[in-house]
């Protein structure tokens, strides 16, 4: 069962017949004025009057680009450059897409090859709850008068939580800053929120083919092209367009829309089952995201105890295809800048994203194996195991040094019973994702987290020393 549209969705069966017939009627160069260059620049016509209408937009405000990606990159830095005499501050929440936080990386960052200087200016960074949300008070907090663009995305990419965007949007219109809404994880399931100045999406999200992005412009918002002129895509994105793959992306997002209402109600109730369920049938697991504010197909939960690598491979083998967002899933081993942000586990992340016609009965059977490979994964870790007898010791050292995650939170979970209530635990470790985990841990498991010192007070060689109290 495939369960990560999130990632990817499968082409609709739309988009593959429009793709078919675009091949044959769309294969030329919509900037001639010959036949077949006419009939390319009709059907690309119709495709930016679809999207436009189902963005709310209009249909000089579309400009498709190669990916979700390039539309986000071109949209933020053309912004920049549009609103700089206004100033070079940027502001975007803390669970923004990567995409976003490269652009803002380079922007805020002095460059060597530039002379030490940065590409724009400052950088500030909206934080969120532990529902991976932003305060829209605390948005507008961070608005000055130099501020040259806002970044927000309509909802999460990995927990599915939406944003407040139209609150937001309001107090960007009144300081007169414009914004950019990522809508790549919910356009063509949900409407698009008003208020946005720069509106981005990827069709590949939605059911449609890989490589088309869409940037929207709103008429009278500064913009200028960060890259070389060209005729094409009203001058914001050049090269060639794929015609084709474009028909094929504006059909198939005119169909999903049209099925959206009836497929949310559906799949919003299979969620809701896993977000029910999932904690009552695993023990130790915490399900994430906002439970009420949130797209209707995805659902995210962390199993403590778990590398979250091994869970999704033995979940591969048991027939289901699930993303995560756990730091030993990436070829970085750094956590999810998304769940760091909200301050919840990192480790053992599973997301669940359903595409359109899951059946009822590929749920069931997905809540029926989820146990048994969580249990067979935790089983060589001895955790079944009857927790060790109390003893007096105020302070019991666990040394994790260069074990990498989640054994330095497994070490503490099962010898936090060697401790009396009051007691304190100091986990030396030198991951940098247990300073992450071992607070959310922590919040989790009712405990009290002390704070970090130095692992050197312990006796350790290098790395942090994290101190736990035990409650209970």
């Amino acid at each position: 069962m495939y369960f990560d549209v999130a990632s990817t969705a499968p082409l609709h069966p739309v988009a593959r017949q429009a793709l078919t017939a675009a091949l044959d009627e769309g294969w030329a160069d919509p900037a001639r004025l010959y036949r077949s260059g006419r009939q390319a620049r009709m059907l690309l016509d119709a495709a930016r009057e679809t999207v436009a209408a189902v963005l709310g937009a209009r249909a000089d405000e579309i400009a498709f680009t190669a990916s979700g990606t390039q539309a986000v990159q071109l949209g933020m830095l053309g912004a920049l450059a549009g609103n700089r005499r206004r100033g070079g501050h940027l502001v975007h929440s803390a669970v923004e897409h990567s995409s976003v936080l490269h652009v803002a990386e380079r922007w805020g960052s002095p460059r060597p090859e530039a002379g030490g200087e940065a590409d724009g200016g400052s950088v500030s960074v909206v934080p969120v709850d532990r529902t991976g949300r932003v305060s829209a008070d605390g948005f507008a907090g961070l608005l000055r008068a130099d501020t040259a663009l806002a970044v927000l995305q309509s909802a999460n990419h990995e927990v599915g939580t939406v944003q407040p965007v139209e609150e937001v949007a309001g107090f960007c219109r009144e300081a007169q800053v414009p914004l950019l809404v990522d809508a790549a994880q919910s356009a063509g399931r949900v409407d698009v929120p008003a208020g946005w100045s720069l509106l981005t999406a990827s069709a590949h999200k939605w059911g449609g083919p890989p490589g088309v992005g869409v940037l929207a412009v709103r008429k009278g918002v500064r913009y200028a092209s960060p890259l070389p002129a060209d005729e094409r895509e009203g001058g914001r994105v050049p090269g060639y367009v794929n015609v084709p793959a474009i028909v094929a992306a504006a059909a198939s997002l005119r169909a999903v829309r049209a099925e959206a209402e009836q497929e949310n109600a559906r799949l919003h109730a299979l969620v809701e089952r896993i977000r029910a369920r999932v904690p009552q049938l695993v023990p130790e697991v915490e399900v994430v995201g906002d439970p009420v504010r949130r797209l209707p197909h995805i659902v995210t939960f962390s199993c403590l105890y778990v590398d979250g690598e091994v869970l999704l491979t033995e979940l591969d083998r048991a027939g289901f295809a699930v993303s995560s967002g756990s730091s030993c899933t990436s070829s970085t081993l750094t956590p999810s800048h998304v769940l760091a942000a909200m301050g919840v586990l990192t480790e053992g992340n599973v997301r669940v994203s359903l595409p359109y016609g899951t059946a009822e009965a590929d749920v069931e059977r997905f809540l029926t194996v989820l146990p048994e490979v969580v249990a067979g994964v935790r089983a060589p870790l001895g955790l079944d195991l009857p927790a060790p007898k109390a003893t007096t010791a105020e302070t019991l050292v666990i040394d994790a040094l260069g074990k990498r995650c989640p054994l330095p939170v497994i070490e503490l979970a099962k010898r936090i019973g060697e401790v009396p209530a009051g007691g304190t635990v100091a986990v030396l470790a030198d991951d940098e994702a247990a300073r992450l985990d071992i607070p959310a841990w922590c919040e989790m498991r009712g405990q009290e987290y002390v704070g970090e010192a130095p692992a050197a007070d312990f006796g350790g060689d290098r790395g942090s020393a994290y101190l736990v109290r035990r409650t209970t």
